[in-house]
C-alpha cells in the first residue's frame, strides 16, 4: 500500500509538470452574468460566423453564453416561446426573437422586447443552433436548409434527421461543410470521449457499462421525477451504446442504463476489455492524451456527485458547469487486459463545447479538431485537474 501511495504521488507530480492546464473562469463568469444588452456586430472580421439559437432552455442559454466567449463567433440572438423569467432574463442583456407568430404576440403582451420573428432572426444567421424539445428541432430542419442557414441540432434528435453525429475529438473532419449535425447526447458524448481515447491509443477491445442517470434536470424538479425508487430502461442495450457507435462505428459497447431518484449529474460504471495486458499507467496515460477530460479523486474528499457539482461552484464555474468528463482517477483499476472505471458526467453542460465546435465544423472555417478544441477549451477555462493552479494557455502552440 506504501509503494502504491508513493506512485499515486509521484503521478500527480509529473501531471502537474507535463500537462498545460487553462485559465480559471473569472473572465467567462464575467462575461456571462453582464447585464447590459449585447448589440450583434455583422462581420467583425472576415472570418466571424454569425450563430443564432433556437431554444433558450438548458443547453440553449449555456450555447448563446459559449458563442459569446469565441473571438471568431457574432451572437446574432436567441429565439423562443417562452414569456417567463427564462426568457425576460435574457432580453436584459441578448437580442430576443420569437420562435413562432403566435410566440411574438404572447411577447408582448408579457412586455419581453421580442426583435422579430425566426426568420428574421435567420436572415442575419450562418449557422443556427436548434436545443428546442426532442422531435421539434427535426421539423425545423427543412427550414432552415430552404434559408441556406446550417444547422446544429442536439442529441434528442436521430441520427437519421441529419445522417451525421458530432463528438469533435473523434470525428471532426466529417463534418466540415456539411449543411447540418447532430451533437450526440450528454451520456453519448462522454462515452465517446472515455472509450474513444482508449480506442485511439490501441487499448480497447470492448466496453461493458452501467449507467445511473439523473431523473430530471434540477430547474424543473418542482414538475415530476422519481421518488424513492429506481426506474431501469426498458431495453438492453440501452440507446446510449448504440448512440455512440453512429460516432464510433466500429466500437463494441453495450450499456445498461437506470434512471435514479436524484437530479444533479449522471454516474458511469464501466468494465473494460483491453487488446493486451496493460498497466494502470498505460490506461491513465490514454486518458490524459485526450481533451475534455478531468481527473477526480476521492482522497481529495470528492466522494460523491453532489461534491463535484459544489466543487464547480467553488471553482466560480458559471452556473456551476462542468464541461468536461470527470474520471475518478483513484478508481481505476487494471487487471491484466481488464479495466475498471467511473466516471461523472455533468448533463446540462458536457455538449456545449461540442456544439460550439460544431459551428466551426459546418462553415470550415477551423479545418482541423485540434485548433477548434484548443480556442474552445481556452475560451471556457476547461481543465484537466481542478484542484491544481491554472496556467495561462500556450498560444504558440
Amino acid at each position: 500500500m506504501a509503494l502504491a501511495g508513493r506512485c499515486h504521488d509521484r503521478r500527480r507530480r509529473e501531471r502537474g509538470r507535463r500537462t498545460r492546464r487553462l485559465p480559471a473562469l473569472d473572465h467567462a463568469a464575467t462575461a456571462m452574468t453582464a447585464a447590459a444588452p449585447i448589440p450583434h456586430q455583422k462581420g467583425t472580421h472576415m472570418n466571424t460566423i454569425r450563430v443564432g439559437v433556437n431554444g433558450y432552455g438548458v443547453i440553449g442559454k449555456r450555447v448563446a453564453d459559449a458563442v459569446l466567449l469565441q473571438s471568431d463567433m457574432d451572437l446574432v440572438g436567441v429565439a423562443d416561446i417562452a414569456t417567463d423569467w427564462r426568457i425576460k432574463s435574457a432580453a436584459n442583456r441578448l437580442p430576443v426573437f420569437a420562435s413562432t407568430i403566435e410566440a411574438q404576440q404572447a411577447m408582448r403582451g408579457a412586455d419581453v422586447p421580442a426583435q422579430g420573428v425566426l426568420d428574421d432572426l435567420l436572415a442575419q444567421c450562418d449557422v443556427v443552433v436548434d436545443t428546442t424539445p426532442k422531435h421539434v428541432a427535426a421539423g425545423n430542419l427543412e427550414r432552415y436548409r430552404a434559408l441556406g442557414v446550417k444547422a446544429v441540432l442536439q442529441g434528442g434528435e436521430s441520427h437519421s434527421t441529419t445522417g451525421h453525429s458530432f463528438v469533435a475529438q473523434a470525428n471532426y473532419a466529417s463534418a466540415i461543410g456539411r449543411d447540418s449535425t447532430r451533437v450526440v447526447s450528454c451520456n453519448t458524448t462522454s462515452i465517446v470521449r472515455i472509450l474513444g481515447a482508449l480506442d485511439a491509443a490501441g487499448l480497447l477491445l470492448r466496453a461493458r457499462g452501467v449507467l445511473i442517470r439523473r431523473a430530471t434536470d434540477p430547474w424543473e424538479s418542482h414538475l415530476g421525477g422519481i421518488m424513492n425508487t429506481m426506474v431501469p430502461e426498458p431495453t438492453i442495450p440501452s440507446h446510449q451504446g448504440p448512440d455512440a457507435q453512429t460516432v464510433l462505428p466500429g466500437l463494441d459497447v453495450v450499456t445498461i442504463a437506470a434512471k435514479g431518484a436524484h437530479t444533479q449529474t449522471h454516474s458511469h460504471y464501466w468494465t473494460l476489455q483491453l487488446t493486451r495486458e496493460a498497466t494502470r499507467d498505460e490506461v491513465l496515460d490514454a486518458l490524459h492524451a485526450a481533451p475534455r477530460i478531468a481527473f477526480i479523486r476521492m482522497s481529495d474528499g470528492l466522494v460523491a456527485l453532489n461534491s463535484t457539482v459544489e466543487l464547480m461552484r467553488d471553482l466560480g464555474r458559471p452556473r456551476g458547469d462542468m464541461w468536461e468528463v470527470a474520471v475518478w482517477e483513484d478508481l481505476v483499476t487494471v487487471n491484466g487486459s481488464e479495466a475498471y472505471l467511473a466516471y461523472q458526467v455533468y448533463n446540462e453542460a458536457i455538449v456545449v463545447p461540442e456544439t460550439i465546435d460544431a459551428i466551426r465544423a459546418l462553415t470550415g472555417t477551423v479545418p482541423d479538431a485540434a485548433t477548434s478544441i484548443r480556442l474552445t477549451d481556452e475560451s471556457l477555462g476547461m481543465r484537466q485537474d481542478f484542484l491544481t493552479p491554472a496556467e495561462e494557455p500556450d498560444h504558440d502552440r
